[in-house]
């Protein structure tokens, strides 16, 4: 059973970056894909990123290409969202996943309990 813990989250302006952090504990980080997905107020959750094993294979949506970038350090058992030149649309709770094999929707394994980020215009 793996346990994920969100943080980074917070209320930022547009233009501005943020670093969220997800800490991975109960099982073996490195033998799970890592994602990042997100849910507007009132829409639907979407995947944004994900990242292999090892960190040698990512996903990233179209729409967060060039701005965020997923990352992982497997000794600290921690995966990143660094997200540049938030855009007030960018607004939402982010969530961290887990599961043993890729997936390119919104079902995973496990899950954070999310962190908000409001990005003000």
């Amino acid at each position: 059973q793996v346990q994920l813990v969100e943080s980074g989250g917070g209320l930022v302006q547009a233009g501005d970056s943020l670093r969220l952090s997800c800490a991975a504990s109960g099982g073996t980080f490195s033998r799970y894909v890592m994602a990042w997905l997100r849910q507007p107020a009132g829409k639907e959750r979407e995947l944004i990123a994900n990242i292999g094993w090892s960190g040698g294979s990512s996903y990233h949506l179209d729409s967060v290409k060039g701005r965020f970038t997923i990352s992982r350090d497997n000794a600290k058992n921690t995966v990143y969202l660094q997200m540049n030149s938030l855009k007030p649309e960018d607004t939402a709770i982010y969530y961290c996943a887990a599961a043993p094999i890729f997936r390119y929707g919104t079902i995973w394994d496990y899950w954070g309990q999310g962190t908000q980020v409001t990005v003000s215009s």
